[in-house]
């Protein structure tokens, strides 16, 4: 289980977690920090939700409770669950497969079918977004927790990610999903560059350097 949950709204972390959990993160309440104990109450959930959709400079929320699992449940039933999948790809240089849509650089994911396990709904989103053919599919490497809104309506993402590996060299991007550019690239290096990344992926992206 995990000692905290970080979950990106709006490209601001919120931090659900534990007492201990709490005072291990190491945030410290200010004008753009919130730290608070969870009282139990959904309704302070969404005034936090409220104030992160009409305040862009909020550094991060952390909330905590003895009960994470709790918390996270409660948190989650603010919205309307998706889960999805997805691929850290390298080739053969070890060079990680990435692509540009929608103001910035991602990896390629996508919403778990029905009936579909999550190592199978992420080679298939792979190879639909990319091209690619020949995938081996390698070691779970971690979740990421985002939200955002559609037609009104909040959405909270589980995604999914594993290690994958091809010898193809061919790529085509998918550009019915608004795939714009697809590329190799040296991933420490091209962090390091300065390239607009989703935080969340950019961490996905760090954990498999």
């Amino acid at each position: 289980m995990p000692q905290n949950y970080k979950i990106y709204h709006n490209g601001t972390p919120v931090f659900l977690t534990t007492p201990e959990g709490a005072q291990s993160l190491g945030f410290k309440p200010d004008k753009v920090t919130y730290v608070a104990v969870y009282v139990g109450k959904k309704k302070v959930l969404r005034q936090y939700l409220d104030l992160l959709d009409k305040n862009k400079n909020i550094r991060a929320v952390v909330l905590y409770h003895p009960d994470l699992e709790m918390l996270r449940n409660d948190f989650q039933a603010c919205f309307k669950t998706l889960e999805a999948a997805g691929g850290y790809v390298q080739n053969a240089q070890d060079e990680l497969l990435v692509f540009y849509r929608r103001g910035s650089w991602d990896l390629p994911k996508g919403k778990i079918d029905p009936g579909e396990t999550p190592e199978q709904a992420a080679v298939r989103e792979v190879k639909e977004e990319t091209g690619l053919l020949n995938i081996d599919l390698g070691s779970f490497l971690a979740h990421t927790y985002h939200t955002y809104e559609l037609k009104g309506q909040r959405i909270f993402k589980k995604t999914w990610w594993y290690r994958m590996r091809t010898a193809d060299t061919q790529l085509i991007p998918q550009t019915e999903e608004d795939i714009e550019e697809i590329c190799w690239v040296t991933p420490r290096a091209w962090l390091e560059s300065g390239v607009a990344v989703y935080p969340n992926i950019r961490e996905v992206i760090e954990l498999g350097l």
